[in-house]
């Protein structure tokens, strides 16, 4: 009888809404003559989930900082660059568990609006090492999440789809590693 209450739940229509927050950790992915390191930086949002029969799906709207070095790898020099985007996922996902306990699992498109982009570097580097970067990307999100009540924390990979650089490094695409705790509000 407990089962079919438990299955029968994860039939009904469902919405929740809530707010998270977490750090990354990005990195260019290229085939020239630099290499990238990875550097932390934050964001912060909203979610939204709605699902029936077992499968969900969760957009959120973010405000996140990526930060990675670029290093040269002829000199050596280094150019820190920081972006300040509107992120906004659209995942499908399915979750396992009841009673407000479970683990989900994730995946879809990521759409990214770059707001801002600074980028430092010594005076040596001059203009030939400075990215000329797009104002927007496209990426592909998996990950997983644990949900506690009305907490959650969730970890995910996004693989750069789009080349983020328009002259210069072309086939430059951003990567990142996300980890994030959540709270329903409703």
């Amino acid at each position: 009888m407990c089962f079919g209450l438990v299955a029968g739940a994860q039939v009904l229509p469902s919405f929740q809404l809530g707010l998270k927050a977490g750090a990354n950790l990005s990195k260019f992915n290229t085939e020239n003559t630099f290499s990238s390191d990875n550097r932390a930086g934050f964001y912060g949002g909203l979610w939204a989930r709605v699902g029936a029969a077992g499968l969900h799906f969760q957009p959120e709207l973010y405000i996140s900082g990526k930060k990675t070095n670029l290093v040269s790898d002829a000199t050596g020099e280094i150019n820190k660059v920081t972006f300040t985007s509107l992120d906004v996922p659209l995942l499908i996902g399915t979750k396992f568990g009841a009673a407000g306990i479970g683990l989900r699992l994730n995946t879809g498109p990521m759409f990214s609006l770059i707001l801002d982009e600074k980028q430092s570097f010594g005076e040596a580097a001059g203009n030939v090492f400075k990215a000329d970067f797009k104002d927007q990307a496209i990426a592909w999100q998996f990950g997983a999440g644990f949900d506690f009540n009305k907490l959650s924390l969730d970890a995910r990979y996004e693989l750069g789809l789009s080349k983020i650089n328009k002259a210069g490094y072309p086939s430059t695409k951003l990567n990142l590693f996300t980890v994030g705790l959540g709270y329903r509000i409703f």
